[in-house]
């Protein structure tokens, strides 16, 4: 990994020529031929999200007090969260690094409250079922909290499996809205009313699905409640950069109350250089992220996500009816932009890699092995050409086996 650095700088156009050549081998996504790591709202967008960022590139989020621009723009687009996803007057929340970060964030306010409010002493526990993210592993691996994962009823959180996990030492109980692996939202209103039956605190990780499903049910789809609606929801994770379609990193954790989020936050004084308060993991917080996030709700406002939300629902629609013609089952019923399909005639990796040499770079499901799509609205406009390449790819891998076959029996 030690690499020298160079004794004299080069000329820009140089180094910018230099970073083309390494992305040469990179993803084609601006394409539509990536269905996972980049949401692509188009060129328009992508041009807003540079020059936001740029413009506040440098301001650090930090310094509330050197840098009120960008004080005022998270507590703006916090509100937007807040207002979408039905919280009450006294919500709050912060703009984190990712989803991760919001997790990890809901999960530390979750701990010191059950510590300090609860009087919790000793182990503590989350109860997630097998479809969450392995972020609150992580987060728990970091605070030395138990994981206990539950079995799933058709794809979704079961709520009874749950509950007979949880015990006085649970701090947190999680569904998904939706899940990344199937694309589902889980069954967040029963998970509301356990919550509230046992005083456990919900965590909603609406990661992929909370600057989504909002303007989908805008649009007439029947998504049940799965937010701040429900009134045993204390937190939620909603990423700014996935389908709220802002430069990277940016997401937001979201408390039912100012008084639930006071556990998130980390303020520490006793060393030479004064106080410290955080709101979040990071110290430094990227300006041009809190800028872009900004800067892309306000060019698109309602109008402007429906219409993109639109977009990507179509072409989930589109392209579920497409590979159920060619005979594979969807997993559950999605009704937002993730969907996860298998056969079990066909070893679903090696359609994946036959897609690979087309250009396709997706997502898969290890139970049960399947391809994985999360898509963008510019996926509505290769929709075809994706299904005219995944029946390319099925009778590829088909004409292997029997090749195969063939040769061991000749």
């Amino acid at each position: 990994m030690r690499t020298p650095l160079p004794r004299t700088g080069a000329d820009w156009p140089q180094v910018r020529a230099r970073m083309a050549e390494y992305a040469s081998g990179d993803v084609r996504w601006r394409e539509g031929k990536t269905a996972v790591y980049v949401f692509n709202a188009g060129p328009e967008i992508e041009r807003v999200q540079k020059e936001a960022y740029a413009l506040f590139q440098s301001e650090n989020g930090l310094g509330p007090a050197a840098f009120p621009s960008l004080k005022r723009m998270e507590e703006e687009v916090v509100g937007f969260g807040l207002e979408l996803l039905h919280a009450p007057a006294e919500a709050s929340g912060a703009i984190t690094a990712g989803g991760t970060d919001s997790i990890t964030m809901a999960l530390k306010a979750a701990r010191d409250f059950a510590r300090k409010a609860r009087g919790l002493k000793g182990p503590l526990n989350i109860v997630i079922p097998r479809s969450a993210h392995p972020a609150f592993d992580k987060a728990a691996a970091l605070m030395e909290i138990e994981v206990r994962r539950t079995p799933l009823r058709d794809f979704l959180a079961d709520p009874a499996a749950m509950g007979d996990a949880a015990d006085e030492s649970t701090v947190m109980i999680v569904g998904s809205a939706p899940c990344f692996p199937y694309g589902l939202i889980d069954p967040i209103a029963a998970l509301s009313e356990l919550a509230l039956a046992r005083d456990l605190w919900l965590h909603v990780d609406a990661c992929v699905g909370g600057y989504l499903a909002p303007f989908v049910r805008m649009n007439g789809e029947g998504i049940a409640p799965f937010d701040f609606e429900l009134p045993g929801v204390r937190s939620m994770s909603a990423d700014l950069h996935k389908y709220g379609y802002a430069a990277k990193g940016a997401s937001t954790v979201l408390f039912r109350s100012a008084d639930l989020q006071a556990f998130m936050v980390f303020d520490f004084k006793d060393w030479p250089g004064g106080r410290m308060a955080t709101p979040t993991l990071a110290g430094t917080r990227p300006g041009g992220a809190i800028a872009a996030a900004w800067a892309v709700m306000n060019v698109l406002g309602v109008a402007g996500y429906r219409e993109k939300q639109g977009q990507v629902t179509a072409a989930r629609k589109r392209i579920q009816a497409g590979v159920e013609g060619l005979g594979f089952r969807v997993m559950g019923a999605p009704q937002l932009g993730l969907l996860a399909f298998t056969r079990d005639d066909v070893d679903s990796l090696g359609v994946w890699a036959k897609l690979r040499e087309r250009g396709w770079f997706t997502s898969v499901t290890t139970e049960p092995r399947g391809l994985h799509l999360m898509l963008s609205p510019v996926h509505a406009e290769v929709a075809e050409t994706y299904l005219a390449d995944l029946a390319w790819a099925l009778d590829a891998v088909r004409a292997t086996a029997t090749h195969a076959v063939e040769a061991r029996y000749s």
